[in-house]
């Protein structure tokens, strides 16, 4: 009789804090990304002020979902099992996030390809819609992740796993909230961006925007966060993640409050990070499943490929990785400087 490892081994570790370093930069860069996108409509008064906003993440946006699926595809190869359960059982959220990233990105590349202002309005609407969907269908996912998915193995095979509840018991009231504080979250960590990467008129709206949408995402991420540790925590470590989001979230409202606006996006950046990793810390060991239905548990060892399939990965991941980084910071400090309504011609047939 073969005995079923219990205890990971150092490449399942690796591989585990891989996939949720991929993750987080994901939020990180593609969060101020939804967030500007959202956005657009309400900040920008006129064409010339929404091409300043849709400007500052034009050269970044498609950039910055390539860490959604290096974090996907290093999924499927690292932890088939997590990767088979969830994108079998999750059919219909996974659905609303492609449609959401989908309309946002045919947005996103053909506002400017006709200047009329209806056309370009189409498009504005379209990347605040499908910003706000995949924002909100996430921040529903992970908090769901955190609760513990229910699973159950398949009738005709004991080492098939099938999340075995129902598209509509992934709307709890503690999903719901997730979903709708990462939604506020992003927006607050847009407007910071956007205050931090524009002049004038567009940086006293974002500013000033920011100052507002930061005391609705404090209280509502202060509610979260209790909520989370009270009912679903594990313990001391759990609750010093969850402070230092706490201050960091104040300190990025205080910091665009005195028109720090750098410090104010590492503001938000910060929290993004502490909750990310509380988030991924309590997947741990689990992978945000809920195993009490099941005899052998689906976990980071059993959803784990083999030892030379993530010895190959590593490898490869040694060799591509610094490369992709050095590429995507190379872009960002590229595209550093701030921009206005001044940098705009007054020719609207120039391309955005």
């Amino acid at each position: 009789m073969t005995l079923l490892a219990t205890e990971p081994t150092t490449l399942q570790v690796v591989w585990y804090v891989l996939i949720a370093v991929l993750w987080i930069g994901y939020l990180i860069l593609e969060g101020f990304d939804y967030g500007v996108g959202m956005l657009i409509r309400v900040l920008g008064k006129n064409e010339k002020e929404r091409r300043v906003i849709v400007n500052t993440v034009g050269p970044l946006w498609d950039g910055n979902e390539v860490w959604l699926l290096t974090a996907g595809g290093a999924t499927f190869a690292a932890f088939p099992g997590w990767y088979a359960t969830l994108f079998s059982g999750l059919y219909l959220p996974l659905f609303l996030i492609l449609f959401g990233l989908i309309i946002r990105g045919v947005a996103f590349e053909y506002r400017a390809k006709n200047p009329d202002s209806a056309w370009r309005t189409r498009f504005d609407v379209m990347a605040g819609l499908g910003s706000f969907i995949v924002s909100l269908v996430f921040g529903i996912g992970f908090a769901n992740f955190i609760i513990g998915m229910p699973v159950v193995t398949a009738e005709n095979s004991p080492h098939l796993y099938v999340f075995s509840g129902g598209f509509w018991s992934l709307f709890s009231p503690f999903a719901l909230l997730g979903g709708v504080v990462l939604v506020v979250l992003f927006l607050f960590h847009g407007a910071n961006f956007l205050a931090l990467k524009t002049r004038d008129v567009v940086h006293d709206r974002a500013e000033a925007f920011a100052v507002r949408i930061g005391l609705a995402a404090i209280a509502g991420g202060a509610v979260y966060l209790l909520w989370a540790n009270i009912a679903y925590g594990f313990g001391p470590v759990g609750w010093v993640l969850a402070a230092l989001a706490a201050v960091c979230l104040i300190a990025s409202w205080m910091a665009i409050r005195a028109g720090r606006d750098g410090w104010a996006f590492v503001g938000t950046t910060a929290t993004i990070l502490f909750v990310a990793i509380w988030i991924f810390a309590r997947m741990w060991p689990n992978l945000g499943f809920d195993n009490s239905a099941v005899a052998v548990p689906l976990d980071r060892v059993q959803a784990a490929s083999t030892e030379l399939t993530l010895t190959i990965m590593t490898w490869a991941a040694a060799i591509f990785v610094p490369i992709v980084l050095a590429y995507q910071g190379w872009t960002i400090w590229v595209f550093r400087k701030r921009l206005s309504a001044r940098n705009i011609p007054d020719d609207e047939t120039i391309a955005a």
